[in-house]
């Protein structure tokens, strides 16, 4: 523990050129004692570490040391992909291991590269849960992202959208995809590769079997398949909308990509308004994502369309009447 800790030291005062005393307590988090002792087991070993004296001072290596001592772990390896995604690292329990693995890197770069990796990181930020949703935490998240990395079979009870609800199931996880926030594992079963919610894992039980892994598989390319494929089977059908002129000139605020793209390559009426075909999941689905614009839209196809938007009009009448 005490050799990592001098080691993150070493690097910190690379990397960042000058720190207090306080400052590195602060980042490793223990005592301003600890960190004094550490200091001078450094020194006694013989890395040129000095203090400078006065408000402005704080701990430095000598001008141009550079310590070779920067390999990775295999964790911080395998945490690589997670820096800057630190919303993701912590979902996985790999905080330490990003954090140290970032440093690691900074530290062999030149000094004008660590300084435009920095401004880089700093300047751009990536959130991935869509507006007005939180990140999911699964509790199990972690033990299936422990079975990915080791190729461990997991049994686990999950709840599904059909009946039955909860079913049990052997999965063999090749890999987690985070999606607008959600989590997603990627498995082999004995009817084919599956896709399943982490959040609705219910119990997990990890095993010691390991199990051999298609070396054909790629997760990226996989999960590109799997949303075309979940595409055509979500799209049952078509609408035909109007769309008036003044909802027309607000696409921008709305949420609804089918609608906006289609809007967005069609060619106005005389009056402004805009007829657009989109793809819908069912009768119902489409009604009830709508009737939220009013008037604004107006479901010419198919007959059972618009005769369901009317029957939730009528409806919503009856109830506010």
């Amino acid at each position: 523990m005490r050799s990592s800790r001098l080691l993150s030291i070493l690097l910190l005062l690379q990397t960042r050129r000058q720190l207090t005393a306080r400052e590195l307590a602060d980042e490793l988090e223990v005592s301003l004692r600890t960190i004094y002792r550490d200091v001078e087991a450094l020194a006694a070993a013989g890395v040129p570490v000095y203090a400078d004296q006065g408000r402005a001072g704080g701990y430095r290596l000598v001008e141009g040391y550079r310590t070779r001592l920067t390999g990775l772990t295999e964790q911080e390896a395998a945490a690589l992909f997670l820096v800057g995604m630190p919303g993701a690292a912590a979902a996985l329990g790999l905080t330490a291991e990003t954090s140290a693995a970032e440093l690691k890197l900074l530290a062999a770069l030149a000094p004008d590269q660590r300084d435009r990796a920095g401004r880089l990181k700093n300047r751009f930020h990536l959130d991935l849960p869509a507006w007005y949703q939180g990140a999911e935490t699964p509790p199990q998240l972690s033990a299936v992202a422990d079975a990915v990395l080791h190729d461990r079979r997991i049994k686990v009870r999950y709840r599904r959208w059909e009946e039955p609800r909860e079913v049990e199931r052997v999965l063999e996880p090749y890999g987690l995809v985070l999606k607008n926030g959600s989590w997603y594992v990627v498995a082999s079963t004995p009817g084919g590769l599956r896709t399943y919610r982490v959040s609705n894992i219910l119990e997990l039980t990890p095993t010691e079997e390991t199990f051999e892994r298609d070396d054909g598989f790629e997760l990226q390319q996989f999960w590109q398949d799997h949303l075309e494929g979940f595409d055509q089977v979500r799209f049952t059908g078509e609408a035909v909308l109007r769309v008036s002129a003044r909802l027309a000139a607000k696409m921008y605020d709305v949420s609804y990509p089918a609608l906006v793209k289609a809007v967005a390559a069609a060619e106005p009426e005389a009056d402004g308004s805009v007829v657009v075909t989109i793809p819908i999941e069912s009768i119902p689905n489409a009604a009830a994502s709508l009737c939220r614009f009013g008037d604004a839209v107006e479901a010419l196809e198919p007959a059972e369309l618009r005769a369901e938007l009317a029957n939730l009009g009528r409806t919503l009448s009856n109830l506010y009447s």
